[in-house]
């Protein structure tokens, strides 16, 4: 093997491999790794590790890592001179690597005065006669130099030295080092600052110390053991600790080293012996038919005489003062705010109480006992439970006591305080479960039954309700600890499989699945019940109060009678509690079990049904919607009266009127949540209690309704439109008309243009489609089938239009595109708003019998009320279609999904056959019916739907939404849509050229259509002009053989038109590239578009003079045509030497000048005006003329569409 230096160094490099996980197991990769982190040193690490894998002592350098597989291969004989070898202070990290093998070298009995120099057969073995006064010799000197100031550092060479020093000072040659180090130790304990150094160095020291009394002997530490508590005592008691965790840490942890230091080493017989930790340790014992615990009951009761003895021995054993004084501060530590100062001294209390008398053990359990009174705090009752741990686990807590021991647990398994907003005990809780894991292990199935049958109840309540991961895990693992090590418990393999690790990782799951299934047992259901009842219902954090009313549910059909009497008789008076959470979490929990009991069939007698029906008047008596909670409580009432009315519990007439005013009230609620909580319960409550109230309470409701659309409230406007989408056909059919006129003017921005509430909006879409599935699905009565065909032609012309306004709601606020919830609504609306056609459509009642051939359009002269009239017909059909796709191509990834899986679903419909689809076969292959195909990634989703264009019929609606993705601001979307629009205009098939042109003066045409649709939108010309301008830029509309000079024309008026006065620079811009590339073509267009350049250069904005005058620099450059020869190159210097984003006076006399180059008369806006006009008919006569087969139409007929 390779020397030790070597090792050490392998282990510092097999560090700094694992610091990066992300390079591979390459040579050379990791060469390059260790390179970068021993950059300074890489000749002698490079020499370390050649020598170490040419001696075959590793055979990769991270086979050695970590200080334990470093002291595995350094336990042999050493050389003084490796102990004396220095090493560059550059390689820092390897210095904990080196004082981690110096410390190993000292545990070697060599003489440190021998010097490295004598050579290796020169060494001696050590002679205490020859040491014991000694001074410390050069090298000694040096460590002790070098561990010193490594006692100040901040990383972990500081634990390394002190280890070392504890090797160093506790030999026995070395005796006036030790005193030295002690009296400096001392000094520096006493001299505490509040420098960070002298913090640090204060840590280093104090660690220090308790290294050399843990592996000190007793005889080396007994002189400096009152000191060094003196020292140790005064400190903690000190602003300094109380301000460090670390340092109270260090501080108990040397405490408890002292008084093992003061205390024998033995073994105490009074000690329980009931369980060995080594598994096969307990098979042979049990197989040799030796009872766990045998020596347990000897020793607790004092049956033998030799036990007897011992015992007296012990009590006679004489305790040191100062270990009493260490107990009272491991105690005291165990109240530490800090989890590791607690545990530590929860370690020290064990630690210790094993080396003391049964006695004194008995008084340290009272004290630790006495951690759990309620007036403690949490730390106390964590660190308590720890203490309690440590002792369970050391035998030392004898079964005798468990009786004192276990109501505690059950405390602390429960420990939940309530701190403002939030609860505290989590830790106290997991520790708790520690507690009784520790108990499984350590005790036998003798003297654990009774102790197990108490505790495994709570473990199980806290495993499935506990709101913590981790406290339901560990009371899991603990149960589980048990079941294993005990054994013959009652169904507790079955209960250990459901309730693992993974099934209570879900708190929904704990709660109703896992807890359900182990409540079968009906050993834990009413434990269950009571945790349920007494902490849950009433708890701070309301998503578990809502769990809790649903575990309820889950609970009750174990016991419907407990469950009916019982429960429900604490529920019913704790709704009016004066807690919150108390009567928000009884509440749902009464009407949830309400529900699940009536569901299984459990009859109520009439005084309970009495004091169901009374809860919520007495809420509303009690005034409990006012103040804090209010909102919650709302919603709570609103779930307890639509359990109220699944239920069927009879309610008299004022009843009825108090919960129809409650529901009333929550419609017009500001908070959403509380509205849909109301719109449901107002689902069930009205055909259950309403209905067969006549026609008078029916016409109230609906126009109550109806003027809430009206409030100027808007959410009075948004309860209203969701109340009337769920009213029943008994009501709605009375004045169907109106219902559905007012919830179409509410679907509109237009309607009302002042009104900017989306919810209202969206609400009323709802609402909307509702009222028409509910008209048209139920069954009709005989007054209502003669108003059947109005209804149908009112869904089709009025409904239909009014969906498609909304598909176009762009509205924005500062929330964003608020009109995007709209737009979703109506997609919805629309899908299912022509299901409803197409159901009472004559056409579409059999697929396979109808072709599109055979389809021809409605009118509504063949209306009658057999239905032999056509309700879809291929406009309708062509405006959904197109307004979908339109949808799926815009920039937001959610719409995008939505729209395309609602048009799979038009496409592919089993039930409703939708007919008029123009072009359905390519539409199925360009949207097929596959449900993975990911629509929300623009790699996926373009290159697919872009295909639309192809097809006439939707071409406007498809790009009119591509504009908005490919010239919006977002680069990823815009790159992704360009691409995809560019391979579609560069096709690749057989006669390219004429199939690229008939797609270039397709989407020419369709590029007018939207400018003139959407003129002075910004929203749409913006982007739409980005679009064109980098499809110039591809070159892309300059090679039209047809429709170019028109395409020009239009473009240059939308021009005119849209940057006039505007103040948008992304328009100008983009304008202002799309006339450049206009007037760098051929006559006769091009003098327009310099013309309308030209004055620009005028602007009242510099930046947009300035791109004017780039692009008619680049226009006189690539366009010689313009301007005459001899005035080129004049007109270039104008352009140049003027600057244009100075003076607007300098601009202007500039643009004079050009004019006059040029040979055009300056005449102001108005000449721009002249030139921007439409071409008139004798312009038109001038141009080229084309014959029938040359034109546009022909052209989309020769490509068959």
């Amino acid at each position: 093997m390779a020397n030790s230096a070597e090792t050490v160094v392998a282990a510092s490099v097999a560090d700094a491999v694992d610091l990066d996980p992300k390079e591979d197991d390459e040579h050379d990769s990791k060469e390059a790794v260790l390179l970068r982190y021993f950059l300074q040193e890489w000749e002698l690490v490079k020499s370390l590790l050649d020598r170490i894998v040419a001696g075959g002592g590793v055979s990769s350098p991270t086979d050695v890592r970590k200080i334990r597989s470093i002291v595995s291969f350094l336990l042999l004989p050493h050389e003084i001179l490796l102990l004396d070898s220095r090493i560059g202070p550059d390689l820092g990290n390897i210095w904990f690597r080196i004082l981690n093998w110096r410390s190993i070298f000292l545990k070697c009995v060599t003489e440190l005065r021998q010097r490295h120099h004598c050579g290796r057969k020169a060494l001696a073995r050590w002679r205490p006669n020859n040491m014991c006064g000694s001074e410390p010799s050069p090298l000694v000197m040096r460590i002790l130099e070098i561990s010193k100031d490594y006692l100040s550092s901040a990383g972990p060479m500081r634990r390394m030295a002190g280890l070392l020093l504890a090797r160093l000072l506790t030999r026995p040659d070395m005796t006036i080092a030790f005193s030295r180090f002690t009296e400096w130790a001392h000094e520096v304990l006493l001299s505490v600052t509040e420098d960070v150094v002298d913090h640090f160095k204060l840590l280093g020291f104090v660690e220090a110390l308790s290294s050399i009394f843990k592996v000190g002997s007793k005889k080396v530490l007994l002189s400096v053991i009152s000191t060094t508590w003196m020292d140790c005592s005064l400190l903690m008691k000190s602003t300094t600790s109380s301000r460090s965790p670390l340092l109270r840490k260090f501080l108990v942890k040397l405490s408890q080293r002292i008084g093992l230091t003061c205390l024998p080493h033995r073994s105490q017989s009074w000690c329980y012996l009931g369980r060995s930790s080594s598994l096969g340790e307990n098979l042979l014992l049990k197989n040799s038919g030796e009872a766990y615990g045998n020596n347990v009951g000897q020793h607790a009761n004092c049956s033998n005489d030799t036990d007897y003895s011992d015992l007296v021995e012990d009590e006679d054993m004489d305790v040191p003062e100062v270990v009493e004084e260490i107990l009272e501060l491991l105690l005291s530590s165990l109240r530490d705010s800090d989890t590791v100062v607690r545990w530590s001294a929860a370690k020290g209390v064990g630690r210790i109480t094993a080396r003391l008398t049964s006695a004194f053990a008995e008084d340290v359990l009272s004290s630790v006992l006495e951690l759990f009174s309620p007036g403690e705090g949490d730390g106390s009752w964590h660190g308590g439970c720890l203490a309690l741990a440590e002792l369970a686990r050391r035998g030392l807590l004898l079964p005798v006591s468990l009786p004192k021991v276990v109501p505690v647990i059950v405390k602390a398994l429960h420990y939940d305080v309530r701190r403002g907003p939030h609860s505290i005990g989590s830790h106290v809780r997991d520790a708790a479960a520690y507690v009784c894991w520790a108990f499984g292990r350590a005790y036998s199935n003798r003297d654990m039954k009774d102790t197990l049958e108490q505790l495994a109840p709570h473990l199980l309540t806290v495993a499935c309700y506990d709101r913590e991961v981790n406290c339901r895990r560990a009371a899991s693992a603990a149960f589980q600890e048990n079941v294993g090590r005990q054994g013959n418990f009652p169904h507790g393999i079955d209960i250990v499989n459901k309730a693992d690790y993974f099934s209570l990782a879900s708190r929904a799951n704990s709660y109703l699945h896992v807890a359900t299934s182990i409540a079968q047992y009906g050993d834990y259901l009413y434990s269950f019940v009571d945790e349920l009842l007494c902490s849950k219902i009433n708890h701070w954090d309301k998503s578990l109060r809502d769990l809790t009313a649903e575990a309820f549910s889950a609970l009750a059909k174990y016991d419907p009678n407990y469950f009916a009497d019982f429960v429900l008789g604490k529920l019913i008076p704790s709704t009016l509690s004066s807690d919150l959470c108390t009567r928000h979490g009884a509440t749902l929990a009464a009407g949830e079990l309400l529900l699940t009991l009536h569901q299984n069939g459990f009859v109520f007698p009439a005084e309970k049904q009495k004091s169901l029906s009374g809860v919520v008047p007495a809420i509303e008596k009690a005034r409990l919607y006012r103040g804090k909670g209010g909102e919650i409580m709302r919603s709570a009432v609103s779930r307890f009266i639509q359990c109220l009315s699944l239920s069927e519990i009879p309610l008299n007439e004022k009843t009825k009127r108090t919960l129809l005013d409650t529901l009333n009230e929550n419609l017009k609620h500001p908070n959403a949540q509380i509205q849909y909580f109301a719109v449901d319960a107002l689902k069930n409550f009205v055909p259950a209690y309403l209905v067969t109230l006549g026609d008078k309470v029916a016409n109230e409701i609906i126009l109550k309704y109806l003027e809430f659309l009206d409030d100027p409230n808007v959410a009075a406007r948004r309860g209203a439109a969701l109340a009337l989408g769920i009213l029943p056909y008994e009501f709605l059919v009375r004045k169907w008309r109106s219902i559905i006129t007012k919830l179409c003017s509410s679907c509109t921005i237009k309607h009302k243009p002042d009104d900017p509430d989306a919810e209202a909006r969206v609400n009323a879409v709802r609402g909307l489609i509702a009222v028409c599935e509910t008209l048209t699905s139920s069954s009709f009565d005989d007054n209502f089938n003669e108003e059947l065909s109005s209804l149908y032609l009112f869904i089709k012309n009025e409904v239909m239009q009014t969906l498609f306004e909304a598909l176009n709601d762009y509205a924005v606020d500062n929330r964003g595109d608020v009109g995007s919830w709209v737009r979703e609504a109506a997609m919805d609306a629309l899908e299912r708003c022509m299901y409803i056609l197409c159901k009472k459509d004559s056409i579409g009642s059999n697929r396979s019998l109808v072709t599109e051939h055979q389809l021809e359009p409605c009118h509504s002269e063949k209306l009658s009320t057999n239905f032999s009239f056509r309700l879809i017909d291929a406009k309708i059909v062509t405006d959904l279609v197109g307004g979908i796709a339109k949808q799926a191509v815009e920039k937001i990834d959610k719409i995008r999904d939505i729209a395309a899986k609602t048009l799979q679903r038009i496409l592919y419909n089993q039930e409703y056959f939708i007919a008029f689809i123009s072009h359905r076969e390519i539409l199925e292959q360009i949207i097929p019916n596959d449900p993975d195909l990911k629509w929300t990634v623009p790699t996926v989703s373009y290159p697919r739907l872009v295909q639309l264009l192809r097809i006439s019929s939707y071409s406007r609606y498809v790009l009119s939404g591509l504009v908005i993705s490919t010239g919006g601001l977002q680069e990823s979307l815009s790159k992704a849509s360009v691409t995809a629009l560019l391979e579609y205009i560069q096709v690749s098939e057989g006669n390219r050229n004429e199939e690229r042109s008939v797609r270039e003066c397709m989407l020419s045409t369709d590029f007018l259509w939207i400018l003139q649709q959407y003129q002075k939108c910004d929203r749409v010309v913006t982007p739409t002009f980005k679009t064109i301008e980098i499809l110039f830029s591809k070159k892309v509309f300059l090679n039209m053989e047809d429709n170019t000079q028109e395409f020009y024309s239009g473009l240059l008026h939308s021009l005119s038109v849209e940057l006039r006065a505007s103040k948008d620079f992304a328009k100008l811009f983009a304008g202002l590239s799309i006339l450049g590339y206009i007037a760098s073509v051929t006559e006769p267009i091009n003098s327009r578009a310099l013309s309308q350049l030209l004055f620009f250069l005028a602007h009242r904005y510099p930046k947009i003079r300035k791109a004017a005058a780039d692009q008619v620099y680049l226009v006189l450059l690539q366009n010689e045509d313009l301007v005459p020869e001899d005035k080129i190159e004049r007109a270039l210097e104008v352009v140049t030497e003027i600057c244009w984003e100075g003076a607007l006076d300098e601009a202007k006399n500039g643009r004079s000048k050009l004019y006059e180059v040029i040979g055009l008369e300056d005449s102001g806006p108005s000449h721009v005006v002249r030139r921007n006009r439409v071409p008139s008919k004798g312009d038109e006569r001038k141009m080229k003329a084309t014959d029938e087969n040359e034109s546009y139409s022909s052209l989309v007929g020769f490509s068959g569409f």
